[in-house]
């Protein structure tokens, strides 16, 4: 029973990781791609993104994920693969 249940930890625990992972990600394309443009030619993140991120940083990568790629979706992109 304990190597089942360490094995479940583990794996739940790398999946975690992979969505922290893609959070990032998604974050960093968004706003590349869909934030707004600063005065020196560059992209900054929008209030969206910005609130995408931090529930990523929180903890809540579900809710984080589903924000930043629909703002991708919103400004006519594909999010990136994970």
């Amino acid at each position: 029973m304990l190597p089942l249940l360490s094995s479940l930890v583990a794996c739940s625990a790398a999946a975690q990781s992979d969505d922290a992972a893609y959070c990032q990600k998604l974050s960093d394309y968004a706003t590349r791609y869909a934030g707004d443009s600063s005065f020196n030619g560059g992209t900054r993140p929008d209030l969206v993104i910005l609130e995408g991120t931090a529930k990523c940083n929180k903890g809540d990568t579900a809710g984080g994920i589903a924000i930043l790629e629909k703002k991708i979706r919103s400004k006519g992109f594909s999010p990136p693969s994970r």
